[in-house]
């Protein structure tokens, strides 16, 4: 029998209860949130991500901290991501094309399912990674380049930094013929200083990584990996205008969430990611460090991570990259 005591416990539960969980959700974020980067700090990876972090931290109120996991060509951060808790503070702002698209071609086991281990936010910006040589080197087009490396054979080396160049010069040295050495490289400045010590013929980088050296001369940019040009890279052919008709390797980034996030906190940063991407000030950025915008939704993410990953399987069998 339901007496009025124990109608009014039920009802005084009910109040503390829903409430509380409601206010949960209306006043995320509650504390600081961690934003994790794939590189190392000071990489042009970690430059950007500390652009969106701080952008994101003058939207949400509340700090942005930017947590650094290097390593594994981003697996390590990638598979702490889809580890973490989902409610909101983990985020990740990474360039998914590679991370999440090509990493299910390059390696044999990885500890993460790209497509459904995440929540797909919203997508950032576009670029293409730059087939370089040093400032000094006496090869000044792809051309040159190649005839150089023919004549050098299993002699002469190229630095690798990410799944992103890599592909890319694979497909370079696949279009030729070359049978160019690949080094790997876990940092930027570790594989350029090797470039300028005449260690290596050419290094396919990021145009984060590499816009303060085109601009100072240290670095030649001869072709991006991508068939046309991209608006915010200057005077750089594509790859189909240089002659390496096999490359359209385009990367994109995107802000993933840990599966299971709740809806309400996705579509808020789903906005306030829109609201940074419009920002005259983020343009502005981006074409400083040869990127494009990239507006979009999280509706398109996951049609376009699956074409991501259809087309890194092709990228690899061209290149006959060995599966690591």
């Amino acid at each position: 029998m339901l007496t009025r005591r124990n109608l009014l416990q039920s009802m005084a539960v009910s109040t503390v209860a829903m409430p509380a969980l409601v206010r949960g959700q209306e006043t995320w974020p509650a504390r600081d949130i961690h934003a994790i980067c794939g590189t190392p700090p000071g990489s042009g990876a970690d430059i950007i991500v500390r652009f969106y972090a701080k952008k994101l931290q003058d939207l949400c109120g509340r700090s942005v901290v930017v947590d650094n996991k290097p390593g594994a060509f981003g697996n390590i951060a990638t598979e702490f991501v889809a580890r973490s808790k989902p409610d909101g503070y983990t985020l990740f702002i990474a360039p998914s094309s590679s991370y999440l698209g090509a990493a299910p071609s390059l390696f044999k086991k990885l500890n993460f399912d790209p497509l459904n281990d995440f929540e797909h936010v919203a997508p950032l910006l576009k670029n293409a990674w730059i087939l370089s040589v040093s400032g000094d080197s006496p090869h000044k087009s792809i051309g040159e380049l190649t005839a150089y490396l023919k004549a050098q054979g299993d002699k002469a080396s190229y630095g690798s930094l990410a799944n992103t160049g890599l592909i890319s010069s694979e497909l370079y040295k696949a279009q030729f013929g070359l049978q160019t050495v690949e080094v790997k490289y876990k940092a930027t400045m570790t594989a350029l200083n090797d470039l300028w010590a005449g260690n290596l013929a050419f290094i396919h980088i990021d145009p984060t990584g590499g816009a303060a050296h085109f601009r100072s001369g240290k670095l030649r940019p001869l072709a991006m990996a991508s068939a046309e040009p991209l608006k915010a890279v200057k005077g750089v052919p594509g790859a189909k205008e240089a002659g390496i008709t096999n490359s359209d390797v385009v990367g994109w980034w995107s802000v993933e969430m840990p599966k299971g996030t709740p809806r309400p906190i996705l579509d808020k940063l789903e906005n306030w990611f829109a609201q940074i991407t419009a920002d005259p000030d983020t343009q502005a950025f981006l074409t400083n460090i040869g990127c494009d915008p990239f507006p979009g939704n999280s509706a398109m993410l996951r049609g376009l991570l699956e074409k991501e990953i259809a087309s890194w399987r092709d990228y690899v069998k061209i290149a006959k990259i060995e599966v690591m």
